[in-house]
């Protein structure tokens, strides 16, 4: 029987119910902060409480939005946080508390695939 390259390489798609319970539960979630050291001081106190497993400091991105009726741009340091589903509505209520923007972005994306040990220890460590 012929195999296609993908499959015999292990790269074919799992089928959805093949992949672990707990992914339905992992978000990725989201944060521009205005510079990299309250970006920090948030990430370490979320972490450090328990509302994320883990987060990812990226420096400088820029970003051009529309506030208040103006276009505007600006440098801003991003923040891609590790958590569950059942810890986001505390997650986000938390991160509002300690940002500084009036209206901070907070996206939460679920996770549909990942290393099971990866998906496991976020599970573990978001409280």
């Amino acid at each position: 029987m012929a195999m296609s390259w993908s499959v015999a390489a292990g790269f074919a798609a799992r089928p959805r119910s093949s992949l672990p319970e707990m992914a339905d539960e992992i978000l990725l979630a989201f944060s521009t902060f205005p510079n990299i050291e309250t970006a920090r001081r948030i990430a370490r106190q979320l972490v450090t409480e328990n509302f994320v497993a883990c987060a990812n400091i990226i420096p400088a991105v820029e970003s051009i939005y529309r506030w208040q009726g103006k276009i505007e741009a600006g440098n801003e340091t991003l923040v891609l946080f590790k958590t569950t589903a059942a810890r986001s509505a505390a997650f986000q209520e938390k991160l509002k508390s300690l940002h500084p923007y009036d209206v901070p972005e907070i996206i939460c994306l679920r996770i549909a695939d990942g290393s099971p040990e990866y998906l496991r220890w976020v599970a573990e460590n978001s409280g």
